[in-house]
């Protein structure tokens, strides 16, 4: 059993580690964290924006439903140059939602 799987039991104990066994456990914690970040950072670039035309046609509604839903906060525009656009990861969410 390492340090993480300790962690993971969520176990009130003392335990003795080893700097070795520590320094693992470190370095473990530092590479996780980066491929969180890197994912994140990925994962923003890939976003678009598209308009409430392709939303609707996505999400197959009609313009009048993406309005109210926007008055409920159940979909969020943004405002980009005057424009309303969506983020599609909130689309997606609510895609994933739905299945």
């Amino acid at each position: 059993m390492n340090i993480q799987d300790l962690i993971n039991t969520g176990a009130n104990i003392n335990i003795t580690v080893s700097l070795k066994d520590l320094q693992e456990w470190h370095k473990q914690v530092i590479a996780n964290t980066k491929q969180e970040l890197e994912e994140i950072v990925m994962s923003d670039k890939l976003e678009t924006y598209p308009t409430p035309k392709q939303v609707s046609e996505i999400l197959n509604v009609n313009l009048s439903t993406l309005w109210r839903w926007s008055k409920i906060g159940y979909l969020v525009p943004l405002e980009i140059g005057g424009k309303r656009r969506y983020k599609m990861s909130d689309i997606k969410a609510l895609l994933n939602k739905k299945g």
